[in-house]
């Protein structure tokens, strides 16, 4: 278990992380998020255990990384951004290399570079030099060192940052696997990525946790409204009549007219109907013939953007607030 606790770091007056907490727990796969400067990549080096918090604790399975460093970051493995290799080694000498200074006993460290090149794929190009490989291997390679001595918890920050759609694939399904004997954060600009990986999301913004919950609790939390989009071809003009025939429809909004012919309408109902079975029986009364029906669906993308505009709201008046508190003490003073 990773427990971050009232976590703070300065730079001068500069706060990069403001008195964050939050939990991992055991085997859970947990996506850290938050645009550039927001201080994922500082948390995620003071949980490495690279720079010390400036006030809080970390605790890697029961290990304060201030007071047990030592203990605590044999419990790690780290996978930087921008994946800092030595190009002229092999993925088999890097890996050795990565064993020896991870303090794997002597006897066993043979049998595990073999267990680690298997795991992550790299056997094909064990011995061709790092430099030659695509982005994808080198990826893997750098994996690979995160997770030789298997560590029980591994950081993997941007894993997938630069691949292409199959290679982006590829280190997904291998993250996942090694979700099941390893607690992982990582640290990711694609969303959709995240959606599919992470059992749980921490968004961060400005040194500040904004939420932290599941994708689906996330995307359902950010939902506006009880919506579904349908298009339909309408000879007759018919969709305006819909919402005088079904009382549960609140507002018919119509979106675009396609090259086909058809249009696409967002129907909202009210909250706790789900309003498509209607939609199905009262369109074909009224000469509307429907090409498709869906539901409106919020995603990460959708709460990520809503949560931190609202964060950067809450701040901005916040701000506004202390700055007229300024004007009128100044005011008052003689």
């Amino acid at each position: 278990m990773i427990e971050i606790k009232n976590v703070t770091k300065k730079y001068g007056d500069f706060v990069a992380v403001n008195n964050i907490s939050f939990q991992v727990k055991d085997r859970e796969i947990v996506g850290f998020l938050g645009p550039n400067g927001a201080g994922k990549t500082t948390t995620m080096n003071m949980i490495t255990g690279f720079i010390e918090p400036t006030k809080g604790e970390i605790i890697i399975n029961g290990n304060d990384i201030s007071k047990k460093p030592k203990k605590a970051k044999r419990e790690i493995g780290y996978m930087p951004e921008n994946v800092p290799l030595y190009l002229d080694l092999t993925p088999r000498e890097f890996v050795r290399y990565m064993a020896e200074l991870k303090y794997v006993p002597r006897k066993e460290r043979k049998k595990e570079v073999e267990r680690v090149l298997e795991e992550i794929g790299l056997l094909e190009v064990q011995n061709k030099l790092i430099r030659n490989l695509s982005r994808g291997y080198k990826q893997r390679v750098s994996m690979a060192g995160a997770i030789v001595g298997n560590p029980d918890v591994l950081i993997l920050d941007e894993p997938t940052v630069g691949l292409d759609p199959k290679q982006i694939t590829e280190i997904r399904n291998l993250i996942k696997s090694l979700g099941k004997n390893h607690t992982v954060i990582l640290s990711s600009h694609i969303l959709s990525e995240v959606s599919q990986i992470c059992e749980k999301v921490v968004i961060i913004n400005k040194g500040k946790i904004v939420a932290i919950d599941t994708p689906q609790k996330l995307e359902n939390a950010t939902k506006d409204d009880n919506s579904v989009i349908v298009t339909v071809e309408d000879k007759d003009n018919n969709m305006k009549k819909i919402k005088e025939n079904i009382k549960e429809v609140k507002e018919i909004e119509h979106i675009v007219d396609n090259e086909d012919g058809t249009k696409q309408y967002r129907v909202v109902a009210e909250s706790d109907i789900d309003i498509r079975r209607k939609l199905f029986e009262e369109l074909p009364k009224n000469n509307i013939t429907i090409f498709e029906l869906k539901k409106s669906e919020t995603t990460l993308e959708d709460a990520f953007l809503r949560l931190i505009d609202k964060d950067v709201n809450i701040q901005e008046d916040n701000e506004k607030i202390k700055k007229e508190k300024k004007k009128k003490g100044k005011g008052g003073k003689k």
